[in-house]
């Protein structure tokens, strides 16, 4: 069922109607008074062991009482006592390990979710009826870290206060960055299953960056500014109550749904940068580094001056680009990062105050527009501040780095689809799948395994009306192009028939021409991706509106360890599946398996069991086997509990389960 831009606005109206009496009026709320908030840093460019520590306080996010006037403080959620947490300054090829310690606990009591859980959802605690005595359950994933699996902060992996409870994929406490990659923008934020979205609004998210000898350089050279003049703006939008805590819908969306469902889609009325609503930041008459994150649930930026005066792009998601890129807007979704530089420095700025506003519709691109004296500001520069002669001024270079090759390779397309439906309780649910198979759910098979150190292009097909900002862990992508396309579309299954493509392809503009984990995806758009994906384990890829992230659309990839021989192929069982059907039991299995299945011609059969790092644990069967049907026990009593993955191998082509030993 495709629903229109208008009835996702209804619903979310709805969902606050009963409550709209305590609802924090935006239009009360000072603009461009409070200064913007610069996060305190943690230096691990020398690399070595961190602990950062997840807590409840009160913080001042700029709000007052539209009474009296008194500054509101709110309960928030964050890192080392901060929101948004700390920034993390790495190095390249300099490891990091951080414990990210959950420690939401108040005088030795667990502290309950500061909103309404929607227990319908496959969340970390789906089923236990005794959750809110549990503890609220965390994981920290590092956004856009060449990360491995073990340490990538996969939504299963979750852990509630002191490890009492540990997710099906949970493997380590502390988890370990190489730093393996260029300069970069990356972030930190929290990603446990079903409640990303109620995390990340409490407050869990900051700025991890990497440094690399030629951003060295280039600031040496003063071709970059740095720091002072080098700031993270994280812009989020919230809703609060008049007494100025934060706000999240929870009523029920209509007749007969459940209570404290999940939203559509999610769309504050102030706007917050660093944690401050419409803060202001003073500046010299000089270039600065704006280093833009969008971290907001649902939310599409395109941003723009209100004075004439434009940005220079130099970095995208994963690194500075070949050379600076001039742009009056920046368009930018949810999760994706901007590198920018703005100058101050012409004469004419001199004195005045200049906003940073913002157009983009609600859902992206053709839903509501904003309204322009609220969530269609973002923050103010004045350019009121002397200039600091003891720092040089800056002058951008015309390349930035060493040109970027374009991936290439010789492997068919990985044809997947984006598509939404609605769940049992009849809500909207955006969904992923592939084109041969339709839609999947988190818990379905892994259609996505792929061979270590392939190449491979993602086809992602949007059937939706809504743009969405598609994430993959792990790997830096490019862009190959952007095509419209037709196509009938089941609508049970979300399988697309005679695909027609539309026009010639799009290729990237000079401003996407750089490496990036995170695409937006247009309605009625085709958008082809390409990537090696180098580190064996499990991944997930998902929609990173988290409201949507939350509700299904997200599933879990599998890259399988090169073989001994080196070969590298790849096979996508979504166009080639293997002419059987496996049966594994009983899964999850304490320490006898029994794997099934039957094979419709002889066939060469491999069996291997990888552990959730990827490495190979056991090799099961490996043989020449007639038609018919087959049968083999798998016994893991001197195994460690954890995620395992069964790789069944019939003539060159994969099945891949998973498995969970729970003795």
């Amino acid at each position: 069922m495709i629903r229109s831009i208008y009835a996702t606005i209804t619903l979310w109206a709805l969902a606050f109607t009963v409550d709209a009496q305590y609802i924090l009026d935006p239009k009360t709320q000072p603009q461009f008074v409070n200064p913007l908030p610069i996060p305190s840093v943690i230096d691990a460019r020398a690399g070595g062991s961190f602990t950062v520590s997840i807590s409840e306080f009160k913080q001042d996010l700029g709000l007052i009482d539209p009474v009296t006037k008194q500054p509101l403080l709110t309960k928030v959620w964050g890192y080392n006592n901060s929101y948004p947490g700390p920034t993390v300054l790495a190095r390249k090829n300099i490891p990091v390990d951080i414990l990210w310690r959950n420690n939401l606990v108040d005088n030795g009591s667990l502290l309950p979710h500061l909103f309404v859980v929607d227990t319908t959802l496959n969340w970390a605690l789906y089923g236990r009826s005794d959750w809110r005595a549990l503890g609220v359950p965390i994981v920290t994933h590092l956004h856009g870290g060449h990360t491995e699996s073990a340490s990538d902060g996969l939504p299963e992996a979750w852990y509630t206060p002191n490890f009492a409870l540990t997710g099906a994929d949970f493997l380590k406490k502390t988890l370990h960055y190489d730093n393996d990659q260029e300069a970069a923008t990356i972030w930190y934020h929290d990603h446990a299953m079903g409640i990303t979205r109620l995390n990340v609004y409490a407050g869990l998210a900051g700025f991890y960056l990497i440094t690399d000898a030629n951003e060295m350089q280039l600031q040496a050279a003063s071709k970059l500014p740095a720091s002072p003049y080098d700031i993270g703006l994280a812009i989020q939008d919230r809703m609060f109550t008049t007494s100025g805590q934060l706000y999240y819908p929870s009523e029920s969306e209509g007749s007969g749904l459940p209570e404290n469902s999940i939203m559509p889609e999610f769309f504050g009325n102030i706007i917050l940068v660093n944690g401050k609503s419409w803060p202001v930041l003073e500046v010299e008459p000089r270039q600065y580094r704006f280093r833009i994150l969008n971290g907001s649930d649902s939310r599409f930026y395109n941003l723009f001056f209100s004075g004439n005066i434009n940005f220079t792009q130099i970095g995208t998601d994963n690194g500075l680009l070949p050379s600076p890129v001039n742009l009056s807007k920046l368009l930018i979704g949810t999760g994706e990062r901007r590198d920018v530089i703005i100058d101050f420095s012409d004469p004419k700025l001199w004195g005045k105050t200049i906003v940073l506003e913002n157009n983009a519709k609600t859902p992206f691109p053709k839903g509501t527009s904003v309204d322009q004296q609220t969530t269609g500001r973002i923050m103010a520069f004045k350019v009121t501040k002397p200039l600091n002669t003891n720092y040089p001024l800056t002058s951008l270079p015309s390349a930035l780095r060493s040109p970027i090759t374009p991936l290439q390779t010789n492997l068919p397309a990985r044809k997947l689809i984006l598509f939404e439906s609605t769940d049992e309780f009849n809500r909207l649910e955006a969904l992923l799948g592939t084109v041969e198979e339709g839609i999947k759910s988190f818990s379905d098979g892994i259609t996505e395994n792929v061979m270590q150190n392939s190449v491979e292009i993602w086809e992602i097909y949007n059937e939706t009306p809504d743009a969405h900002p598609i994430h993959l862990h792990m790997v830096h992508m490019q862009l190959v192009n952007r095509q419209k396309f037709s196509a009938a579309v089941d609508m049970q299954t979300g399988k697309p028939f005679n695909i027609r493509l539309q026009g010639p392809p799009q290729l990237p503009t000079a401003d996407e021409a750089g490496w990036k984990d995170t695409y937006i995806m247009y309605p009625g758009e085709v958008t082809r991706v390409i990537a090696t994906f180098d580190l064996p384990g499990m991944y997930v890829w998902h929609c990173h509106i988290l409201s949507h992230e939350d509700h299904e659309m997200m599933r879990p990839y599998f890259v399988h360890p090169a073989n001994s021989s080196g070969t590298k192929k790849s096979i996508d069982p979504a166009e080639n599946q293997p002419a059987t059907e496996l049966t594994i039991s009983p899964n999850p299995f304490n320490n006898d398996l029994t794997i099934q299945f039957d094979l419709k011609e002889s066939s060469t059969v491999t069996v291997k069991i990888y552990d959730a790092k990827g490495a190979l644990v056991k090799q099961l069967y490996n043989g020449n086997n007639d038609t018919g049907f087959k049968k083999l026990k798998l016994d893991g009593s001197n195994w460690s509990n954890g995620i395992y993955f069964c790789e069944v191998n019939i003539n060159g082509q994969q099945i891949v389960r998973k498995l969970i030993l729970n003795k």
